[in-house]
């Protein structure tokens, strides 16, 4: 009876690998499922021709869920083949076969075999429960051959150990190459031996901006010095190299130079002097493009270019106001001399000067798309950060991109609701939005595609202070980047990836990592509704859970069961939570709602918001929700150097006499307040009055908070043309580059 049983479960367990996608993330190319189970041994025989340094990292990965040691290849249960000759693109291919009697895995490199080992780790941690992994095989490789994660220890430091770390996070998910930020405005963070005083001086600060930044608040403590030796970054690159993954160094130039700056003032165009930035932000003094500039750099360059094997050299290249340039007598003599046509030529001419150096290095460099101003420098490749636009004109021109547009691979931004979420720098990227990303534009051909590298996520530190927010930030997104950049996301089947996304939390649990539970919580979204708005809540638990109330009460297990769209005829305040068993498992979601006679019409914008700040869309200018100031991701739509033009169809003649928006101003974040607004009725849509505007004067005596009598109207439709700051001027930081306008609900009464 026993061995009936037995057999009977075996069979049971076949059933289920088949019906069910195998908990593994990057989830594998091609997956076949065969009959048999391989049983988990108390001791797991490995061939001890196995290559060494990828199976000791197996051994200790999986030090308490098996024990492993070495035996002849006859006896042993995982035996590897290196198959012939490497073809091309095939570096990172593997074949893991499992079997009842044994585990075998091929592959051209030892990068292929480690990566194998990772999908066998995430196997073996799936099954050790019932000790059976089921017999399969798995053919497998990525689809892009850059698949990264960047940190930036300037605004923030981080130890040896804990850079340590987020490599192991990295590599656990197959990504291949870790971005180092290591120089900005706020820190210098890399011995260079040659120059001293960029750590004894610019690894420093005097304090940190705090909170928000709109509070404008500083902590008043000395942050530093901090900074990495070369002995500690030969060794972070050792590490990181056992684990395949190449590590590529960030020295930012030609803005971002404060902290250098700081150190060795004569390298700027003005005489200082300098301090490392203690705000976050964008500043005017830069390095300025004489010889000994040149000199300086190419000396910390062949420093760094001795610490990092890597192919590319990254040399930021982004967010490099021209203020500086536009006042320096060198700079303008500089232009004239080499026939260059502005400031934006002569950012071109600093980074080219820069390529031709790191090239005759036999390296290349890397930039922001920033380094396509005046024209890109002939190698140099671009890592599109402000949009895709970046990666398109990279590619079309036959230059390689990698692509990591904001509003899909920042992760400082929040990942939930903000209001149950820690103080993040704003935009809204949840896990579905990360998931949902295609790194290849669809306005690039079969041919111009072969020139997008990868993808990569980034972590700024602005608000991030210690290594538990770091966990944060990343888990559980980088597993949706790690199936974007292996190529076998499936954005229509989201749920599914949620699904093994929660499967590995037991994972990260047992490491003690600090994930988000954000998909734990309530998601709200508004929807037009027919008399209006509804508030539709999910959750990725069974939504018969969720609870909420309507009178801004906190909800119990005995509030009202969510069922279909919630109708919110007036203005009120909806509470949300979800309840398992009795008991609370997630934050209390809570959202505001005023209505107005624009609330849930049909709204069209002339122009559309950046990609960055456009969750909801021109919907999200009336769907009854007031902006926030902390929190610019979700509740706001932002425009770089645009004008807000929207047109509200109100259905039916509708009477009113005042009209309301709000717009922001932190200019240290380039956001300024309008310029102007005009307001405008219509009854076809074609021919509209104008009947009120406004000034500079008058938006910023208001501090950007719109409150306009208009008089008494009747019409169908209302056009509100919101003009754009337009060019940040000098003595503004970014100055000379265009201003963001954000707005938020455009309401009427």
């Amino acid at each position: 009876m026993t061995r009936v049983l037995s057999v009977f479960f075996i069979l049971f367990l076949n059933v289920i690998f088949a019906q069910n996608k195998l908990n593994l993330i990057p989830y594998p190319q091609n997956i076949q499922v065969n009959e048999g189970s391989f049983q988990i041994p108390d001791v797991l025989n490995l061939s001890s021709d196995l290559p060494e340094n990828e199976t000791e990292y197996f051994k200790k990965r999986l030090s308490s869920t098996v024990k492993c040691k070495d035996s002849r290849k006859a006896d042993a249960r995982i035996i590897y083949s290196e198959l012939p000759k490497t073809p091309a693109g095939k570096e990172e291919a593997y074949i893991l076969e499992v079997t009842p009697q044994q585990i075998h895995i091929k592959s051209y490199t030892k990068q292929g075999y480690f990566l194998a080992l990772q999908t066998l780790i995430q196997l073996f941690e799936e099954y050790k429960t019932v000790k059976k992994i089921p017999a399969l095989k798995i053919e497998d490789q990525p689809k892009f051959a850059w698949r990264g994660m960047h940190l930036d220890v300037c605004r923030h430091f981080f130890t040896v150990d804990e850079v340590k770390q987020y490599i192991d996070y990295l590599a656990m998910y197959k990504l291949n190459t870790f971005h180092w930020h290591l120089t900005d405005d706020q820190g210098w963070r890399i011995e260079i031996k040659k120059y001293p005083k960029l750590t004894q001086i610019g690894s420093k600060r005097k304090e940190s901006m705090i909170g928000a930044y709109v509070d404008n608040t500083f902590d008043g403590k000395p942050y530093g010095p901090y900074f990495y030796t070369q002995e500690q970054i030969k060794d972070v690159v050792k590490y990181a190299q056992e684990r395949h993954i190449t590590v590529v160094p960030e020295i930012e130039m030609p803005g971002h130079a404060l902290a250098a700056l700081s150190a060795y003032p004569e390298l700027a165009c003005t005489k200082g002097p300098f301090e490392a930035a203690t705000k976050w932000g964008v500043f005017d003094d830069v390095f300025c493009p004489k010889d000994e500039t040149f000199t300086f750099l190419e000396n910390v360059l062949d420093e760094v270019i001795q610490l990092f094997p890597s192919p590319y050299i990254h040399i930021g290249g982004d967010e490099c106001p021209k203020t500086r340039w536009k006042e320096c007598a060198h700079c303008q003599e500089l232009i004239k001399k080499n026939n260059l046509k502005d400031e934006h030529g002569l950012q071109s001419y600093f980074i080219q000067r820069i390529e031709k150096y790191v090239n005759s290095k036999g390296r290349k460099i890397i930039g922001w798309d920033e380094i396509l101003e005046g024209g890109l420098a002939p190698n140099a490749a671009v890592m599109s950060w402000t949009g895709v636009n970046g990666g398109i004109e990279a590619a079309k021109s036959k230059h390689f991109a990698v692509m990591t547009p904001g509003a899909y691979c920042y992760f400082d931004h929040y990942q939930g609701d903000p209001q149950s979420e820690p103080n993040a720098f704003g935009g809204f990227t949840p896990l579905d939005k990360v998931y949902s990303y295609n790194p290849i534009p669809g306005e690039l051909d079969a041919e111009q595609a072969k020139y997008i590298m990868g993808v990569q996520a980034n972590l700024w530190t602005e608000y991030i202070l210690d290594f538990k927010q770091v966990q944060y930030m990343i888990f559980p997104r980088l597993m949706a980047l790690s199936e974007v950049g292996w190529g076998t996301s499936d954005p229509k089947n989201y749920k599914e990836f949620e699904n093994r996304v929660i499967g590995q939390f037991k994972v990260l649990d047992k490491m003690n990592v600090n994930y988000a539970k954000s998909i734990y919580n309530i998601s709200g979204k508004v929807i037009p509704s027919d008399n209006g708005i509804a508030y539709e809540l999910s959750t990725s638990q069974n939504s018969d859970g969720i609870r909420y109330t309507l009178d801004g009460t906190t909800p119990t297990i005995n509030s009202k069961t969510y069922q279909t769209p919630v109708a919110i005829p007036s203005s009120l305040t909806i509470k949300s939570a979800y309840f398992e068993n009795g008991q609370l498992k997630s934050a209390i979601s809570s959202q505001q709602f005023t209505i107005s006679k624009t609330t849930g019409k049909k709204i069209t914008l002339e122009q559309q918001p950046s990609e960055n700040y456009s969750f909801g869309g021109a919907f999200t200018l009336i769907d009854g929700i007031i902006g926030n100031t902390r929190q610019l991701g979700k509740t706001w739509l932002g425009f770089n150097g645009k004008d807000v033009v929207a047109t509200i169809d109100f259905g039916q003649k509708t009477n009113f006499s005042e009209v309301y928006f709000n717009t922001l101003e932190n200019k240290g974040s380039w956001i300024h307040l309008a310029k102007s607004a005009k307001i405008f009725v219509s009854d076809d849509n074609m021919n509209f009055k104008l009947i009120k505007e406004i000034g500079k004067e008058e938006i910023q005596n208001a501090k950007g908070k719109i409150r306009l009598n208009v008089g008494a109207q009747n019409a169908k439709y209302l056009k509100i043309s919101i003009e754009n700051a337009g060019i940040i001027p000098a003595g503004n930081p970014g100055a000379d580059s265009k201003a963001w306008l954000f707005v938020d609900e455009i309401g009427v009464n």
